[in-house]
């Protein structure tokens, strides 16, 4: 992304996978070369080009530096790179737990903190109606996974809809995977460990899932141990309904296929396979289960890749707001093909990162129907917008 340090423009590169730490910076200058890191250009090709655009004959060793740079940082495909991502894959997968890759960022390290920090969040004035308003029995719950600094009043409208009575279910957690495979759902066996405490993962449910649809599913998903869309929804669920409160983690990859080609999802074989087991799933444990999205919805701005800046609820973001709340009346009417029509529009160039986890959640349970509790912008920089939602389900 662009920088954000004013006294250094450039391009920011960074790992999400954190196979590697480094986050470099790269001079507006050099960063036309990048594109000559495609596996047939060579070394003298980038001198040739950063001639043409300096002048300056002598640049062999700028060129030299920007690879040797981006080689031991892991950012170039090479046995670096390789050394790099198995050792953390291995690690991960190794590991007894999942342990948090946020709390100290987004949210506090510190127990204490991090109750302080919550309770202050959902003890917040004008809160929205309570679970006992709902019609119907509540089925599940969505919330963002901005930032909960970014969205807190989102996650507060979300998180107070669960009473007592719900404490005790097993919390089926669908979350964006930002950097899953297409047509892919990752799991994991290992509990969850925050500051608060270990939440207990339903192995037995995740074998079952497993046994079901085996092609669609990549076991130990080392996208688990860097995906903030499940942690953050398991932070809140633990402050509201304890500690060792139950999750079945799902991270739903992009229905890249469906969006790209036409079609609905389970046009995929592995796809229908897993939500079909899903829809099982639930038939089976109805009572004892409640299903939390952990979703965003559009991405606009020049952070996104769009070709001009966007303000929260001003200019652009205005029409935006009136398709996704298109998108939030089929949710409502639990119309999952609906739903899928209008994310295929364009690619949906919306970039709703929720949207795999919304249609999964809609095909799992088509008896939903949902009550819009909040809409919010959050002007995540001063050019891009992120919208987001607080949705109840009931049925």
């Amino acid at each position: 992304m662009p920088s954000p340090i004013e006294d250094r423009p450039g391009l920011l590169i960074r790992d999400p996978f954190h196979y590697s730490d480094a986050t470099l910076i790269i001079p507006p200058v050099l960063v036309q070369l990048l594109e000559f890191f495609d596996g047939a250009s060579t070394e003298l090709d980038m001198r040739q080009a950063l001639v043409r655009l300096t002048g300056d004959l002598t640049v062999g060793e700028a060129v030299r530096q920007l690879i040797d740079t981006l080689s031991q940082a892991g950012f170039l495909e090479n046995e670096t790179y390789h050394a790099m991502r198995d050792a953390t894959r291995s690690q991960f997968a190794a590991a007894p737990h999942r342990e948090p890759a946020h709390a100290g960022a987004a949210y506090p390290e510190e127990p204490a903190q991090l109750t302080e920090f919550l309770s202050g969040y959902l003890s917040a004035p004008e809160p929205p109606p309570a679970h006992a308003s709902l019609d119907g029995n509540l089925l599940g719950l969505a919330a963002p996974h901005v930032s909960p600094q970014g969205g807190w009043e989102s996650y507060r409208d979300a998180y107070l809809q669960l009473g007592p009575a719900h404490h005790d279910r097993v919390f089926v957690v669908l979350g964006t995977s930002h950097y899953g495979e297409p047509e892919r759902y990752g799991l994991t066996r290992k509990n969850f460990r925050t500051p608060s405490g270990e939440a207990r993962t339903e192995q037995a449910l995740v074998d079952w899932l497993a046994t079901r649809a085996p092609e669609a599913i990549q076991m130990e998903d080392y996208c688990h141990a860097t995906e903030h869309s499940i942690e953050f929804q398991v932070a809140f669920l633990q402050h509201v309904c304890g500690p060792g409160v139950r999750i079945l983690p799902i991270l739903c990859g992009p229905y890249v296929r469906s969006l790209m080609e036409g079609g609905l999802p389970e046009k995929d074989d592995s796809v229908r396979a897993l939500l079909d087991a899903l829809s099982e799933l639930h038939s089976l444990h109805a009572k004892n289960l409640l299903w939390v999205l952990g979703i965003d919805m559009a991405h606009i701005g020049r952070r996104y890749g769009d070709q001009f800046s966007a303000t929260a609820h001003q200019g652009e973001m205005m029409a935006i707001s009136a398709r996704d709340k298109d998108r939030i009346s089929r949710i409502e009417q639990g119309d999952a093909a609906g739903f899928w029509e209008l994310v295929q529009q364009n690619h949906d160039d919306l970039k709703w990162c929720g949207a795999a986890p919304t249609y999964t959640f809609l095909r799992a349970v088509p008896q939903a129907r949902a009550q819009l509790l909040r809409y919010q912008h959050w002007q995540i920089d001063p050019q891009s917008v992120v919208s987001f939602a607080a949705m109840a389900f009931t049925g």
